[in-house]
């Protein structure tokens, strides 16, 4: 294949229209792909008792797909910002189809962490190059946009846990099989996709809209608030991880639910990031996305900070609160970041995106080794003050 470089990707010019069939194709295969990332953390009380593993071993689970994700997302946004390549993305799912069926068939500990690194892969080129065909398609409504593209993964992400309830748990771990289904659907529709992005890079300079509303900022206030927005991403995954790595470990040690319980548990808190990844995007549109961010991060901390303590209706109560008032920064932090860095869309989206992969990670085998050596209560405890981190926005320069 000849590679040739490419001027920065530039959304189409369909007079300014919102390609709403572009962002439902990419949206429904982030859906897909998600789903198939979170059936593997849901299975985890699965894994850990059929291998016998500590809370290390399973936050290492984490911590294998996250680093593959996060360390391939920003060189692999940053080459196709230059050469872009269209059917990369049914190529990526292509990974994740082998990750899952190794995943079923899996024997030892080590072939569990091969196939989470196979689904790593397949996250590290799916969500730069995804991200600038939501961009491209958005007609200048970048965070409405976005929103439509994370929320695919959202519900995904939430359908995971509940899927594997109902379909995994009571049969085994080898029925996770079937789920290569969902990966292969993906990869027709981003075959679809991919012609759809082969098209739009051939248009004619003249059909490209230029960014009118960018700031062209110093290089130090753009590497400033770049840095910002980085801490911004650890404080919402590392919180974010004790969440989706151990509630349902939390929920049955400290209140005695069954597997399957803690699991319909975990799909409500998720549910509920999926709501508001839909509101971060437009409502930044709107007000600007320094006050999304402001409200996400920082907004979060009371309801933080009470659930370690709080009962198990309350916890049920509070953790929904939590996944939608955080989870609307992620749309509001990203447009931001391509906004201070136009035409370099792969890249910003890849090191975002990466970034918080491997937070993700980094935040499951960190928290996994102190639920070891004090208890996963105290996880919580600790847990509860990240999102004071918040506080960091106020040096963000103001967007327009």
């Amino acid at each position: 294949m000849t590679l040739r470089a490419a001027e920065p990707l530039k959304p189409i010019a369909t007079g300014q229209r919102t390609l709403f069939p572009v962002l439902a194709a990419i949206s429904v295969a982030h859906l897909l792909n998600d789903m198939i990332q979170a059936l593997i953390l849901a299975i985890y009380p699965l894994l850990q008792a059929s291998f016998s593993l500590s809370f290390t071993q399973v936050g290492m689970i984490t911590l294998t797909y996250q680093i593959t994700a996060s360390l391939l997302q920003p060189l692999i946004g940053s080459f196709t910002d230059k050469y872009p390549q269209p059917y990369s993305l049914p190529v990526g799912m292509g990974f994740t189809l082998c990750g899952i069926l190794l995943m079923a068939a899996a024997t030892s500990f080590p072939m569990v962490l091969l196939a989470s690194a196979l689904v790593g892969t397949g996250s590290s080129v799916f969500h730069p190059e995804s991200s600038r065909v939501a961009r491209m398609a958005s007609g200048g409504r970048h965070g409405l946009a976005q929103s439509l593209f994370q929320v695919g993964g959202n519900f995904g992400a939430s359908l995971g846990p509940l899927l594997a309830a109902l379909l995994i748990a009571p049969y085994g771990k080898g029925h996770i099989a079937w789920f290569a289904l969902a990966a292969l659907l993906a990869t027709v529709i981003l075959l679809q996709v991919g012609k759809w992005y082969r098209g739009a890079i051939k248009a004619p300079a003249a059909r490209r809209v230029q960014h009118p509303n960018v700031s062209r900022l110093p290089a130090r206030r753009v590497a400033w608030a770049i840095t910002v927005l980085l801490v911004l991403i650890f404080s919402k995954y590392f919180y974010l991880t004790s969440i989706s790595s151990y509630y349902t470990f939390y929920l049955m040690h400290k209140f005695g639910l069954s597997v399957q319980a803690a699991q319909m548990h975990l799909f409500a808190f998720l549910f509920a990031v999926a709501v508001g990844t839909v509101i971060g995007g437009p409502v930044g549109d709107r007000i600007g996305r320094k006050y999304v961010i402001w409200g996400s991060i920082l907004g979060v901390t009371p309801f933080t900070l009470m659930l370690p303590y709080a009962s198990l209706a309350v916890t049920g109560v509070l953790t929904l609160f939590i996944g939608v008032i955080i989870a609307s920064a992620f749309s509001a932090i990203l447009v931001y970041a391509q906004e201070l860095l136009p035409g370099r869309i792969g890249m910003v989206s890849g090191l975002f995106f990466g970034f918080a992969f491997g937070m993700g990670g980094l935040g499951a085998a960190v928290l996994g080794h102190i639920a070891d050596i004090t208890s996963i209560e105290y996880v919580y405890q600790i847990c509860s003050f990240l999102p004071l981190l918040g506080i960091l926005t106020a040096f963000l320069p103001d967007s327009s």
